[in-house]
C-alpha cells in the first residue's frame, strides 16, 4: 500500500524536474522598439541570448510569433536580420515593416512564451511620429492595442497591479518557492512570521536596491532563486528544529525581490503598484498552500509528506542552479 501511495509523489517528482529543465526562468524578458514613420515602420529585438536554445529555426520563428497591423490590415515584412552578441548577452534582430495606410493604432499579436518559455514577457515601446506608447505582452495578454494617447492613471494602477500578479505566479519557481515557504513553516503563529518577513525582504531589495548604483544581472538572480529554493529545503530537512526562520525568510525575500527590481528596471512601472499586486498574489498562494498541505499531513501523516517534499524542492532547487550556471 505505502509504495502505491508513494508512486504518484515519485511522479510528481519527476515531471517537476521536466518541467523546471524546460521552464524555470524566473527572469525571461525580451524587449522591442517599434518606430513608425507615415506608413514605414522599423523594428528592434533584444531577446536574452539564453532564451534562444528554446527557439528552433530561431530567426524565422521569432518574426512569426510577433505580428503589427493597423486599420485590420496586417503590415508586410520586408527585411529582417538577427544576430547573436555573446559579449552583452543578446540575440538582436532588426526588421523593416510597410502598413497599407499611416498608422493611427496599432494592433500587436505578441506570443514569443509560446517559442521560449511559458513566463517570458516582451515589452515592446513605439514611437509613431511624435506619440509614445508601450504595452506588455506573456501568456495572459498576447494582443494589445495601442492608441498612442497617455493612459489614465486608473489604466496604469490596473496594468501595473495586474502585472505585479502575473510576474508573482507566473513562474513555476516562484510557486515552489512560494510551497516550501508552508513547508518550512511549523505553526501558523511561524507561518505569518515567515511570510510577513518574506514580503518586506522582497519589498525592501526592490525598493531600496537601485539607490546603491547596483543592477544585478539576469543570470545572479536567476541562480540566486535557484539557492535560496534549495537552502529552505535543506533547513527544513536538517534543522527542523531550528529557529529563527523568520529571520531567514526576510534575507531569502530580498533575493527574490531582485526579479521585481528587474522587472521594474525594464518597464519603467510604479513600485508600489506592481509590489502590491505581487504581495496579494503571493499571501492568496500562501494562504491556499497552508489550506493543502494540512489536509495531506492529516491524511498521509505516515508518509513524512513534509520530507518527501523538502527533498523534492532540493532537487528542483539544484537542478535549476545548474541549469542557469550552463546557460
Amino acid at each position: 500500500m505505502r509504495r502505491i501511495l508513494l508512486r504518484p509523489a515519485r511522479v510528481a517528482l519527476m515531471a517537476s524536474l521536466g518541467a523546471v529543465a524546460a521552464f524555470a526562468h524566473v527572469v525571461s524578458m525580451s524587449t522591442g522598439d517599434l518606430k513608425i514613420e507615415d506608413r514605414r515602420a522599423h523594428y528592434e529585438l533584444r531577446m536574452p541570448l539564453y532564451e534562444m536554445s528554446h527557439v528552433a529555426g530561431s530567426e524565422q520563428a521569432l518574426f512569426d510569433h510577433v505580428r503589427f497591423s493597423s486599420g485590420a490590415s496586417a503590415a508586410r515584412l520586408i527585411k529582417k536580420d538577427c544576430t547573436a552578441d555573446p559579449g552583452q548577452g543578446l540575440y538582436l534582430c532588426s526588421a523593416d515593416y510597410e502598413f497599407p495606410a499611416p498608422v493611427d493604432t496599432l494592433d500587436v499579436d505578441c506570443t514569443f512564451h509560446a517559442v521560449t518559455v511559458s513566463n517570458h514577457v516582451h515589452l515592446l515601446r513605439v514611437v509613431n511620429g511624435e506619440r509614445r506608447d508601450q504595452a506588455l505582452f506573456d501568456f495572459s495578454f498576447p494582443k494589445a492595442t495601442l492608441r498612442f494617447r497617455p493612459p489614465t492613471p486608473t489604466e496604469t494602477a490596473i496594468t501595473e497591479f495586474g502585472a505585479g500578479i502575473m510576474r508573482a505566479v507566473g513562474g513555476l519557481v516562484q510557486v515552489l518557492f512560494l510551497a516550501s515557504l508552508v513547508l518550512a513553516a511549523r505553526s501558523r503563529r511561524e507561518l505569518l512570521a515567515i511570510s510577513g518577513m518574506f514580503l518586506a525582504g522582497q519589498m525592501m531589495s526592490a525598493l531600496f536596491v537601485p539607490h546603491t548604483g547596483w543592477s544585478p544581472p539576469s543570470r545572479f538572480v536567476e541562480a540566486a532563486a535557484a539557492l535560496t529554493l534549495a537552502y529552505l529545503a535543506v533547513e527544513i530537512l536538517l534543522l527542523p528544529r531550528a529557529g529563527g526562520r523568520w529571520a531567514i525568510a526576510g534575507l531569502l525575500g530580498a533575493f527574490h525581490g531582485l526579479y521585481f527590481l528587474v522587472f521594474l528596471q525594464s518597464t519603467g512601472y510604479s513600485p508600489g503598484f506592481v509590489l502590491l499586486g505581487a504581495a496579494l498574489a503571493e499571501v492568496s498562494l500562501i494562504a491556499l498552500f497552508a489550506l493543502i498541505f494540512a489536509r495531506i499531513g492529516r491524511l498521509a501523516a505516515a508518509l513524512r509528506p513534509v520530507q518527501v517534499s523538502a527533498s523534492a524542492l532540493l532537487v528542483i532547487g539544484m537542478v535549476w542552479f545548474f541549469l542557469r550556471l550552463k546557460s
